[in-house]
């Protein structure tokens, strides 16, 4: 579905894929259908993906509970927003109402296997982030233990690495020490359950913000755009890995050697569709 311009209140960001508008007491996301790969927005639409984001970081809220203070306060956001009406389509299943929070300004990465960037200089320094790792490792083994390995946000370009002493510089040490230790409970747990359901979790990213003095975790979780998610049946280390989140869309790129720079190409009909499948096939086996 194309975005829909809400025009009652103040739309105070436009992200890659969500759009924030200010309610006065809350915010309001809107998880839009938009995809980005390589830092650039794509010109095609995937079908009900803001749906599978907006589900799946709702269940992830109640999943965790009072164990993980979080941002969310209702999906019925046009019942608690009567204004909201008129939009009432386009909002359900994409939209939800959030507390107001001062965000953390780094992102909070939690890896359990050995992919994508960390992979890459795993081959050339034995390192994952700057952190030594065991000699031996293949493409998509898992880690001894997940690591937590944190970068700056970037409002344009490329996040950058960080160790946890530059982390503690931009948050204070004692933010950084509970913000690290939240990360790796949420996916040490959050890996195990999806174990069970039948997906790997190889790495995923947090946000965090304070609100009334509390750390809550905030914007989506453990989606197929934050998370690389694997089926458990077809692993097998030493590859690329199958996978249920945007990085088969990041493959057809490559494979038609886009270089990375906008505008980015649109999407042929069979990638949005199997886009599509993979984001949805997600949801149901996390959510049910």
């Amino acid at each position: 579905m194309e975005t829909v311009k809400i025009n009652e209140y103040p739309l105070l960001k436009t992200g890659k894929v969500r759009e924030i508008y200010d309610l006065g007491d809350n915010l309001l996301f809107v998880a839009t259908d938009r995809i980005s790969a390589f830092d650039s927005i794509l010109p095609t639409l995937i079908p009900d993906k803001g749906k599978v984001l907006a589900g799946l970081s709702e269940f992830w809220f109640s999943f965790f509970g009072d164990k993980v203070k979080n941002h969310y306060v209702t999906g019925d956001v046009c019942k608690m927003y009567p204004k909201l009406a008129p939009y009432k389509e386009y909002l359900d299943g994409r939209a939800m109402v959030v507390k107001k929070a001062q965000i953390f300004p780094v992102e909070c990465v939690v890896r359990g296997y050995l992919a994508g960037s960390a992979f890459a200089e795993y081959k050339k320094s034995g390192t994952v982030c700057g952190k030594k790792m065991p000699d031996g490792l293949l493409e998509c083994s898992e880690l001894p233990e997940p690591i937590f390995t944190p970068s700056t946000k970037a409002d344009a370009g490329h996040d950058e690495n960080i160790d946890f002493d530059r982390m503690a510089d931009i948050v204070g040490f004692e933010a950084a020490s509970k913000l690290r230790d939240l990360s790796l409970y949420i996916y040490s747990r959050a890996s195990a359950y999806a174990k069970e359901k039948g997906i790997i979790i190889a790495d995923t990213k947090f946000e965090f913000g304070s609100c009334d003095g509390e750390i809550i975790l905030c914007d989506e979780v453990l989606t197929p755009d934050s998370s690389r998610f694997w089926p458990a049946d077809q692993y097998c280390p030493g590859k690329s890995q199958p996978s249920f989140d945007k990085q088969y869309v990041r493959d057809y790129l490559n494979a038609i050697k886009w270089n990375h720079e906008p505008p980015a190409p649109p999407l042929p009909p069979e990638v949005v569709t199997e886009t599509r499948n993979k984001y949805m096939k997600a949801l149901e086996l996390l959510s049910k």
